[in-house]
């Protein structure tokens, strides 16, 4: 069975992993479909050859980059032609113009497809995303959801078959591990992280502002580029804590281990918009992969992809935010029982080899049928 995925995300060399070990499924052929980037305001990412073994990727041009509705790969009518894959996958959202146009190239050609959600708020979109959105409903011959959230909200919207809920995207354990500290950390500043997408409804802000009120030593790192930089910037300087925080931008994917085993606690502090929740957060699972201790708000899917492995407090409330800090700064023991029960969640749920075996069965499921 040869498969062909087609995903922006491939740019980054951390998510070619997923295509590496489903090409390992005895059954399964992979041919990858990625851009040669994607141009995120703010925060431009070049394709990352990382993790090509076993399958084949092409890096085929993008039009409308970094325009999440409106992008497309223009080629992708002659690349199915060239291939011929017995399934296309399209991890988009269904109401973007990249996955209507490719699930048309694939009913034209008579190839079953499969899309991919993460969408776990009922947005209504206006035409002509509303039409896209239902000829996808309509034409794909399966979907996945990231969440059950997000199988709640495709079926609300009248998706009428029976998603798989399955992440989009999980960890290599051999790569991402715990390392062996110098000292409990208790005797030293705590280290503390946050890595993604500098953007308002991340609660960076509200970190920098539980920091700063924060009675234990510590150090932030904030890993990651975008609009909000020079506004967080600022607010770091005169709150009195430039000299404790790092400004580290983006990163490759390949650094993102190396970064996190150096952290005591990894901190996700969402904050909900209008239009807008956290869908995954998948630095969390980085991190719990690595060992280290996780805080986040009660944004979104947060605390279900935490669980009891992490602490969660209620999102926008800054001293909620300081006073676990506190406790992960004061506490050795929960400290190192968190860090254990990160990485036994991790393996159990979160996996690039369990979520392989779970997306090919879907794969079997449709071709079969």
């Amino acid at each position: 069975m040869k498969v062909m995925v087609v995903w922006k995300g491939l740019v980054v060399g951390a998510y070619q992993q997923k295509l590496q070990e489903l090409a390992r499924q005895k059954d399964v052929e992979v041919v990858g479909v990625a851009p040669p980037s994607w141009d995120e305001p703010g925060s431009p990412v070049q394709f990352e050859g990382l993790y090509l073994d076993g399958y084949q990727m092409v890096v085929s041009r993008i039009a409308f980059n970094g325009h999440f509705h409106v992008f497309f790969f223009p080629d992708l009518g002659r690349l199915l032609d060239e291939h011929k894959p017995d399934l296309l996958h399209v991890e988009e959202e269904p109401y973007n113009l990249a996955s209507f146009l490719a699930i048309r190239e694939a009913r034209h050609r008579a190839i079953p497809s499969v899309f991919f959600t993460w969408q776990n708020l009922d947005r209504r979109y206006p035409p002509p995303f509303s039409w896209m959105e239902r000829y996808v409903y309509r034409w794909a011959s399966a979907a996945i959801a990231g969440t059950d959230a997000a199988a709640r909200v495709l079926r609300a919207k009248g998706y009428h078959g029976s998603p798989a809920v399955i992440p989009q995207i999980g960890i290599d354990p051999e790569l991402l591990h715990p390392v062996e500290r110098d000292g409990t950390g208790l005797e030293r500043p705590l280290n503390i992280g946050f890595v993604g997408r500098l953007v308002p409804q991340k609660g960076v802000r509200l970190l920098i502002e539980a920091c700063a009120s924060l009675g234990a030593p510590f150090r932030l790192a904030i890993v990651g580029g975008g609009p909000s930089r020079p506004e967080l910037e600022l607010q770091a300087r005169l709150a009195g804590i430039a000299s404790k925080t790092e400004f580290a931008g983006s990163v490759p994917s390949a650094r993102v281990p190396e970064m996190l085993t150096q952290l005591d606690v990894l901190v996700l502090p969402s904050i909900s918009l209008p239009n807008w929740t956290e869908q995954f957060g998948r630095a969390l699972v980085e991190a719990m992969a690595c060992g280290v201790a996780v805080i986040g708000s009660t944004c979104g899917e947060i605390p279900d992809v935490i669980g009891d492995a992490g602490l969660i407090f209620p999102e926008g409330d800054a001293n909620a935010l300081r006073s676990q800090l506190e406790r992960v700064a004061t506490d050795r023991l929960l400290r190192q029982d968190l860090a254990r029960r990160g990485r036994e969640r991790v393996l159990a749920r979160f996996t690039n080899q369990r979520i392989a075996t779970e997306t090919a069965a879907v794969y079997r499921a449709v071709v079969e049928r």
